[in-house]
């Protein structure tokens, strides 16, 4: 495991394509993730977190221009997005095919994917730089809490056979409630998972 002080932009752009797993700062709490289209990146992910397999892997993307080349797109989705992103506000929507295609684990057997358009600044240079989603789950074990800060990270991961590639250490995060969840439906939408905001139209 790689320890990083600060993000050095185009060595994690290098990285990431080479399907490197990245430790990060999110809105959040830390995040873990990968190149979203890369299969092997994204297995890696799974088995460093030990999280079950029919479980999926949400992404960012740094802008709604992107978010539209994954998503099958309507009205509810247009007003999520013009109310709500960028922001802590994740989407389940029915997945676009795209160029490259998401590994699976991020789209899962009933054709969906969650997307958030990142109001982070890191993650919006990272994003826009490898010009394709990035995986962004909680950067922890699949039965922990979500982690602030720096020492819990190695703490959770150091001593285990399976660790994150790069870890960026950004100390102490603020604390702050895991994002928001909603599923789009054919009309309106439904809440998966409450959290940072209170999603309404």
């Amino acid at each position: 495991m790689q320890i990083t002080k600060e993000c050095n932009l185009a060595q994690t752009v290098v990285d990431l394509l080479d399907g490197k797993t990245i430790v990060f700062p999110t809105e959040t709490s830390y995040g873990l993730g990968c190149d979203a289209t890369n299969q092997t990146a994204v297995d890696r992910v799974f088995a460093i977190k030990g999280r079950k397999s029919g479980k999926p892997l949400l992404v960012v993307v740094p802008n709604v221009e992107m978010a539209k080349k994954i998503l099958v797109w309507n009205d509810t989705l247009e007003k999520l997005a013009q109310k709500y992103w960028p922001g802590p506000l994740t989407v389940v929507g029915e997945y676009k095919e795209s160029e490259p295609a998401l590994a699976r684990g991020v789209v899962v057997n009933d054709k969906t994917v969650a997307v958030r358009v990142t109001a982070h600044p890191l993650l919006v240079s990272i994003t826009e730089k490898i010009n394709r989603p990035l995986v962004a789950t909680s950067a922890n074990l699949a039965d922990r809490g979500d982690i602030y800060s720096f020492e819990d990270i190695v703490d959770q991961f150091g001593h285990r056979s399976r660790q994150p590639d790069i870890l960026m250490n950004y100390g102490v995060l603020p604390k702050h409630k895991p994002t928001t969840i909603v599923k789009v439906l054919e009309s309106g939408f439904e809440v998966v998972r409450s959290g940072e905001i209170t999603v309404t139209l």
